[in-house]
């Protein structure tokens, strides 16, 4: 099924990078419980290997740069996890998290939501994450929709866990199943995406299996480096491109490797996505960035 034709079909639209004039024209038309929020994912802070990225080191500044630029003035960013690269040393975790922290105040927008990564938390259980950026899972409510977010990675097995599916329960219940709006916001996908790349959340059926009888759920999440779309009945589930390297589609070969940088199309499948979210009918309608040269 065609990328556009799926996104019609599962009541999401679809806009361009280049469509700026119409971006514009669709902020205009914005209702009053209508918004717009970006998703980065996948900033990998601490990467270093030219082979794959020249530009680690200024690829995230890349895509803050854009995110100012924006046509449309997002009410929040969400970073879905992977902040930083995976180190076993402690105090380099530590530093790259805060050194992260000190990049993205560069962002106009000051409403942020962090998340960790398997990078980020798996080492540690996310003892370091939780000093230096906060809470693993948390949710909060903009213009009535309720955003959860999920920790599928401080675990090293990519499990939620019986502790944090007893919280997400006991979170649903406050909500109206007909009326509410929940949108998830995670690293890993809640469903099996490639098992064999450890692409999936262990128990993340359970979470699905509580979320089911919730008339309008939507997830993004990360984690897979690259732009995917998939239901599980009426849940859509988004993952988003990274900010420092491409991943293979699943299964398109071997082993798990980030993709080469071609110097032919520098930035080639990197960017962030902003999401219209509107409010009736409910939709999120999805603008993909890719990151520009300059």
């Amino acid at each position: 099924m065609e990328r556009r034709d799926f996104l019609k079909l599962s009541g999401i639209g679809v806009v361009l990078v280049s469509d700026v004039g119409r971006v514009a024209s669709a902020a205009a038309k914005m209702m009053p419980d209508d918004f717009y929020f970006v998703q980065m994912s996948d900033t990998h802070w601490g990467f270093n290997l030219p082979k794959v990225n020249p530009d680690f080191a200024g690829t995230l500044k890349k895509a803050i740069a854009q995110a100012n630029s924006l046509a449309i003035h997002p009410d929040f960013i969400v970073f879905t996890g992977d902040l930083t690269h995976d180190t076993d040393d402690d105090k380099i975790r530590r530093r790259r998290l805060i050194e992260f922290k000190h990049i993205i105040k560069a962002l106009k927008v000051k409403n942020i939501h962090l998340m960790p990564g398997e990078h980020d938390a798996a080492v540690d259980n996310g003892k370091v994450f939780k000093e230096i950026i906060g809470p693993t899972h948390y949710t909060f409510t903009h213009k009535g929709v309720n955003f959860i977010a999920l920790d599928n990675v401080s675990d090293p097995g990519g499990s939620l866990g019986d502790q944090q599916l007893n919280w997400l329960n006991g979170q649903l219940k406050k909500l109206d199943k007909e009326k509410s709006r929940i949108v998830v916001l995670c690293h890993r996908p809640l469903f099996v995406l490639y098992d064999a790349w450890d692409w999936e959340t262990r128990d993340g059926d359970k979470a699905i299996d509580m979320l089911q009888p919730y008339k309008n759920v939507t997830v993004f999440y990360g984690h897979i480096h690259q732009e995917n779309h998939h239901m599980t009945d009426h849940i859509a589930h988004h993952a988003a491109h990274g900010l420092m390297y491409p991943l293979p589609t699943p299964g398109s070969q071997p082993n798990l490797a980030p993709l080469p940088w071609d110097p032919a199309h520098p930035y080639n499948n990197l960017g962030f996505r902003g999401v219209e979210a509107k409010a009736a009918p409910v939709d999120y309608a999805i603008n993909e960035y890719p990151i520009s040269k300059s």
